[in-house]
């Protein structure tokens, strides 16, 4: 009797979905065991075909759950049982549903577009297999945590994209401002992660499962407040991850390691991963008001800050940086909203512009002999045309100019939504898309128009042009497939995510849509106003304020002054630490009393037999 299409289909996929996650992984291993002995070229196509075959996979298993029948609403792989204690019971499993979906395919394909650009970029870099040996063991973090099954699982790969992360920021560890850097995101993201513990261990008392779909069906029975301190809990570890207001300092220094790093870790996957989270929870997020208003001006808080501190940078990266938070925070606020489609449109859509941005900034830095002031380039779309194509494309979805970018449609949702809540929070986030247009063309003018003020040599070679091509493309019509229906009637997207998220919300009225519109037309307008070729070369502005703008607004003076002197402090006074020396003297109790017994041991027969004869009398006199 032949085998249904259907129960082909989703057999392929559950025979798929380990080698998504396993593919990166052997590649890892293999790296790892060779301890960099391979050569750079064998390192490369080991890397390419690894990561090809990842994205291959997921793009199987993609189309065969998504060819499957309609009842399939999400699959479930077992792949062994973890522990069984009591009534608690934890799995290695993996669930594919079209949430979890579509963030395997952002991992995997725009991952895979990346390492094959970092590939060209690292090449003579003598530390190539160290560095690929971190970046393949991410992906296949990143992987475990979207289509890990359970919260237990999800923390695994969560706390495997922090290590990944900490190790790649410090990848060039010989210059002290790197290894400060690692160290700083590995702290800041550790108080996250404690609190993602503490949530996920009190959900998991509350419910007794840490099962995603048993916490979301059990869930709503748990007590309020229980439920929306479990919730609380959850948002602080998001928003560490994500570097959200107050835990986003981490960020901007990040940009110390190499910068495929930058648009793997810092733009497309590990600082969407507290967005996937709450997506992923939000059936629980909905039962707790005051925790998503909380999402929500976080991340309005965030936009605004983060859009600031851009406005002023000179570093080429430092502005993608804080760009990245301010994007986020537009994320974190469509959460807060409930409009968790706007949520993962835009974490689509930010891959793909945030990263292509990166991977052409990487390109301008190494073709100006590693330069990142944009204030000492100049007049560089003469001299590298297709880089500035590609930096234009991803700067105009940056900006969401209207129409004809990718950013544009998934910033209209959220800002559809954010108006819904309140016009505050609409307002807010309409003077951030502001902001971004402003600060993303101030870029693009002082960097590739007026005169010379350094030659770009070499070329970008294939590895890295293709990617760019292709990220380029998506940056301008990945969009396309959400659209408002003052537009056109399309929602592919929401489509998709309906079966997991509900609905899309009813659309506005077109006013919305034409303030939305303009706004960045404006935005432009003013930056060539002010940054347009003018004769003499533009010069950064500096004043107190502007000092403070650059300094992330003070933050990292402040927790400086906070947490990290009365630490120190702490740590100078309490440097001969009460409970060290308590066991300094069991140790030095322990060494006298081991010398005393040495000196008995003379090697004397006669004062051997003396202490038996001794001891024998005593034993005959206590036995009397």
């Amino acid at each position: 009797m032949p085998i249904p299409a259907t129960v082909w289909g989703v057999s392929l996929v559950a025979s798929l979905l380990p080698l998504v996650i396993l593919c990166p992984l052997a590649v890892s291993i293999i790296l790892m065991l060779t301890g960099g002995k391979l050569p750079a070229r064998a390192t490369t196509l080991l890397v390419g075909a690894g990561m090809g075959l990842c994205a291959l996979f997921a793009v199987v298993s993609a189309y065969s759950f998504l060819s499957g029948p309609d009842s399939l609403g999400s699959l479930h792989v077992v792949l062994w049982n973890w522990m069984n204690v009591g009534s608690f019971n934890a799995q290695i499993a993996l669930t594919l549903d079209r949430l979890s979906l579509v963030m395997m395919l952002v991992v995997s394909c725009v991952g895979f577009l990346i390492l094959v650009y970092a590939c060209a970029y690292m090449y003579d870099d003598e530390n190539i297999a160290r560095f690929f040996t971190y970046m393949t063991l991410f992906v296949a973090s990143m992987l475990l945590l979207v289509l890990a099954s359970d919260l237990l699982g999800v923390f695994i790969g969560w706390e495997g994209v922090g290590l990944c992360s900490y190790l790649l920021i410090g990848f060039w560890y010989g210059e002290q401002a790197n290894a400060i850097a690692a160290r700083k995101a590995f702290v800041v993201t550790r108080v996250g992660d404690a609190l993602f513990l503490l949530g996920m261990l009190l959900m998991a008392t509350a419910v007794g499962s840490l099962d995603i779909p048993t916490l979301l069906a059990v869930g709503p029975h748990a007590a309020p407040r229980t439920l929306t301190l479990g919730m609380f809990l959850l948002l602080g570890g998001a928003m560490a991850k994500s570097a959200q207001v107050p835990l986003q300092t981490w960020l901007p220094d990040a940009m110390a390691g190499p910068t495929p790093v930058s648009a793997l870790i810092h733009a497309a996957t590990m600082v969407t991963a507290g967005v996937y989270l709450l997506a992923r929870l939000h059936g629980l997020f909905i039962l707790t008001p005051l925790a998503m208003l909380a999402c929500a001006i976080v991340g309005f808080v965030t936009i605004l800050l983060a859009a600031g501190s851009a406005l002023v940078q000179t570093d080429i990266k430092r502005i993608l940086a804080y760009s990245t938070m301010s994007q986020l925070g537009y994320m974190y606020l469509a959460l807060g909203c409930g409009a968790w489609h706007a949520a993962m449109f835009h974490l689509v859509t930010h891959a793909f512009f945030k990263a292509l941005l990166f991977m052409a900034a990487g390109s301008i830095i190494l073709r100006v002999h590693h330069e990142q002031d944009i204030f000492k380039m100049g007049g560089l779309r003469k001299d590298m045309p297709w880089v500035f194509a590609a930096f234009l494309a991803g700067s105009a979805a940056l900006a969401g100019l209207p129409l004809i970018t990718a950013g544009y449609f998934s910033k209209e949702l959220i800002l559809g939504s954010a108006y819904d809540l309140s016009p505050i929070f609409w307002a807010g986030a309409l003077f951030g898309a502001f902001l971004t247009s402003i600060y993303i063309f101030r870029c693009v003018f002082i960097v590739f128009w007026g005169d010379h003020r350094t030659h770009a040599h070499g070329k970008s070679g294939l590895a890295m042009a293709l990617p760019m091509a292709i990220l380029s493309v998506l940056a301008i019509g990945g969009g396309w497939m959400e659209m408002p229906d003052a537009i056109a009637h399309v929602h592919i997207f929401s489509n998709l995510l309906a079966p997991v998220l509900g609905a899309l919300p009813e659309e506005h009225n077109t006013s919305l849509l034409i303030l939305g519109s303009l706004v960045p037309i404006a935005g432009v307008t003013i930056a060539w106003t002010l940054w347009r070729p003018k004769g003499e070369a533009p010069v950064a502005a500096e004043s107190p304020a502007i000092a403070t703008l650059r300094a992330d607004w003070g933050f990292d003076t402040l927790y400086d002054w906070v947490f990290v002197r009365p630490f120190m402090v702490l740590a100078h006074l309490n440097r001969r630490d009460f409970i060290d020396r308590f066991y300094d003297l069991i140790a030095a109790l322990t060494q006298g009393s081991g010398q005393a017994v040495a000196k008995l041991q003379s090697g004397q027969v006669r004062r051997y037999a003396g202490w038996i004869a001794a001891g024998t009398v005593a034993a005959l006199c206590l036995a009397v």
